[in-house]
């Protein structure tokens, strides 16, 4: 199981375990998999490891017909309704500054 406590370095590893027990339930050698994904086996031994490009993973995954667990994976994120009322229908391009942020906190304290 992933929790938040894990480092990225574990975290990635046990992706790669998964990655590859998912490989081996569709019954499909690293080989067979690189052909398939248009990438060579090492990327897949890699990927396996947990040392993997996003869109590596994405040839791979799609390869698995497992693409659909990537909205499991990172679910697309709402914006919420006071956000929406602040952009007044425009999506958010980017985050604000945090430096922006701390002097807003600042003023809101002392108000209180």
């Amino acid at each position: 199981m992933i929790t938040d406590k894990m480092s990225p370095a574990a975290i990635a590893e046990e992706l790669g375990n998964r990655l590859k027990q998912a490989r081996l339930n569709a019954d499909i050698t690293q080989a067979e998999l690189a052909s398939k994904t248009g990438l060579n086996r090492r990327t897949i031994l890699n990927a396996e490891k947990g040392n993997v490009s996003l869109k590596n993973l994405v040839a791979i995954l799609v390869s698995l017909n497992m693409a659909d667990q990537l909205n499991l994976f990172l679910p697309v994120q709402e914006i919420s309704p006071l956000q929406l009322a602040k952009l007044k229908g425009q999506k958010r391009q980017r985050a604000s500054k945090s430096g922006k942020r701390n002097s807003q906190t600042k003023e809101d304290k002392r108000s209180w």
